[in-house]
């Protein structure tokens, strides 16, 4: 047992010392608590009279703490009490560099825990507690059997799959190809250094322009180029050194979910990396990786570790595998394949490297991302089985993002992409988007509040199928602005609002990202996951309480998601509903895709 003397430096702040008297108590030591605003002098003459064997001052103000530290310092010096007792100090002022400076034992400075004081008194080494083998990796289809609550909606959707499962069965494409010769490959030994095999001897001749002239000359995409191996070594140092000090947050609060997410897509895989560990250390549990928009439109992965001058990180093996070897073991990790020419051969490499998720939606990649429909079709079909073999969960994102598609059409469409996977035994997550979208400011739904309409969504998917549920992407898009305070407020408060509902997951963005203001920081990444983690220490186990709008809304949803569904089973046809606007308009933004036309083979 230690005495211990507590003594608060400050005319009135002595809560936090209140909190480590108590914690030093259950530890057993015998504990003398002063009060506020007592003079360094008055201090030290308690330390003579009582024999303590520590001191622990706090400073919470923090004009003129040096000054007053460095003469409390001087007189326990001149009293000689310095020699003879450890002196701890503490508070919101209070950083190790200016404790040790002045001449103190220890410094406690903000998120100090009451163990790393109680070792200090007691001698031992503080070992921090490793909060990364607190945090499980999840499950987010767990507990949901995809039963049907809405009859209506599951007999069209049945109508619909078959048909497409119909049309589907006997189409191939240059990416099914490609994913063919993928699934050969073996990843054991190419991770050990031992080649790819015979994997490109015929994977070329499936592949477009830029990839061919890579495999046939070394000629890489503009503005791309090869890690040389300094920066190899470097990555790895970086690695090593952060790993070896870093622990991992826990942004819920009581609550278990939602999940949180953070996309990445620096183009560098070194800055990703970078941004990852940022991620998980403020409590990230899931990042999704977000490639260039000319990977979705060419046929064919390039090789090597690559990095790109513009957004969106290049997929490669040796740039998917260098990001896995860097996350925690924790982290769920989403590579996502649902929108253009490598969709299939994208759900392989996931599964093969490691990932735990995916994203596939044909109709977001055929109606919003440039690629035809046709080939988006067949390719999402083949891309779905894959996801089963590898046991890749994915989200089905919706159009509204982008192109502006009303929810009720953007939900059928979700709806067919998820309801066609199910019946191949794959696990479709639903994700509707959550934010001030482009149909609420067209139709003004949100001018009272940001609750009903998104409230609505979540009721609406609710009431039809039991699935998990994933907002994003991510959530609070468009209603942030290029200030960082109020675009990680306004995050904050939908992921509060989607914690309210009890959705399983959220994606968020930093809050540079969110506005796309400029280079993504890893600040701008820590405001949005601290306001996150602040959201849901506020809410707790409480809800926000919608009004009765929200349900209106969600009636008019799927009153409009019957109607779509009615109006895709008289065609018979989901490639001619997708051209004919069925699932989103041009009037709506809205536009059927080219890249990959004419690709499709029947076999």
């Amino acid at each position: 047992m230690k005495t211990v003397l507590l003594a608060p430096l400050d005319p009135v702040h002595d809560i936090g010392l209140k909190m480590i008297a108590r914690g030093l108590e259950q530890a057993g030591h015998k504990i003398i608590l002063l009060q506020p605003d007592l003079s360094a002098e008055e201090i030290i003459e308690q330390i003579l009279s009582s024999h303590v064997d520590t001191l622990l001052l706090s400073r919470t103000l923090g004009y003129g703490v040096g000054e007053v530290l460095a003469r409390f310092v001087d007189m326990a010096d001149a009293a000689g009490v310095r020699d003879r007792i450890k002196i701890g100090i503490g508070g919101m002022a209070i950083r190790q560099e200016l404790a040790a400076e002045l001449g103190f034992d220890a410094g406690f400075g903000p998120g100090t825990t009451t163990e790393e004081v109680i070792c200090f008194v007691e001698g031992r080494q503080y070992k921090p507690d490793p909060t990364r083998s607190n945090k499980s990796k999840p499950d987010l289809t767990a507990g949901y059997n995809y039963s049907y609550l809405n009859p209506a909606i599951a007999a069209k959707l049945e109508t619909i799959s078959s048909f497409i499962l119909d049309w589907v069965k006997d189409k191939w494409s240059p990416g099914v190809e490609r994913a063919k010769l993928r699934e050969q490959w073996d990843v054991s030994r190419w991770r050990n250094r031992e080649g790819n095999g015979v994997l490109f001897e015929h994977y070329p001749g499936f592949c477009s322009e830029i990839p061919q002239k890579f495999y046939e000359t070394g000629e890489l995409h503009p503005k791309t180029r090869r890690f040389t191996k300094q920066e190899v070594e470097g990555l790895e140092r970086y690695l090593e050194e952060t790993k070896a000090r870093m622990s991992v947050l826990k942004l819920q609060h009581t609550r278990k979910r939602p999940y949180v997410f953070n996309q990445y897509g620096t183009g560098c895989p070194f800055m990703d990396i970078g941004h990852i560990l940022a991620s998980e250390a403020w409590g990230a549990d899931g990042v999704v990786h977000f490639d260039p928009s000319w990977g979705a439109r060419t046929e064919g992965f390039l090789d090597g570790f690559l990095t790109h001058q513009e957004d969106g990180t290049v997929i490669t093996p040796a740039n998917l595998n260098r990001i896995h070897m860097g996350l925690e073991k924790s982290t769920l990790w989403q590579i996502r394949a649902h929108r253009g020419l490598n969709t299939p051969e994208t759900v392989v490499l996931a599964g093969k490297i490691g990932a735990d998720l995916t994203k596939i939606n044909f109709c977001y990649g055929s109606l919003a991302a440039g690629t035809d429909p046709e080939r988006m079709v067949v390719d999402a079909y083949h891309s779905m089985l894959y996801a089963k073999e590898y046991r890749l969960p994915f989200d089905v994102v919706t159009n509204e993002e982008l192109a502006g598609v009303p929810a009720h059409k953007a939900f059928a469409g979700m709806l067919i992409v998820s309801d066609l996977a199910i019946r191949l035994g794959a696990r479709p997550i639903l994700q509707p988007l959550f934010a001030y979208s482009p149909e609420v400011m067209i139709h003004e739904l949100m001018n009272d509040n940001y609750i009903d309409f998104n409230a609505a969504k979540i009721y609406a998917l609710r009431s039809i199928i039991n699935a998990p549920i994933w907002p994003g992407a991510p959530i609070g898009f468009l209603t942030q602005t290029e200030d960082r305070v109020q675009s990680a407020m306004t995050t904050a408060l939908h992921a509060a609002l989607a914690a309210s509902l009890g959705v399983d997951a959220i994606s968020i963005a930093s809050t540079d990202e969110a506005y796309s203001g400029g280079p993504i920081s890893v600040p701008a990444k820590i405001d949005t996951l601290r306001a996150v983690q602040e959201s849901f220490r506020f809410l707790g186990e409480a809800h926000i309480t919608p009004t009765d709008m929200a349900v209106t809304y969600s009636q008019q949803i799927t009153e409009g998601i019957e109607q779509v569904l009615n109006q895709v089973c008289k065609t018979g046809d989901i490639v001619e509903a997708l051209h004919r606007g069925l699932l989103g308009s041009r009037e709506e933004g809205a536009y059927p895709g080219r890249a990959g036309k004419g690709t499709i083979e029947k076999r």
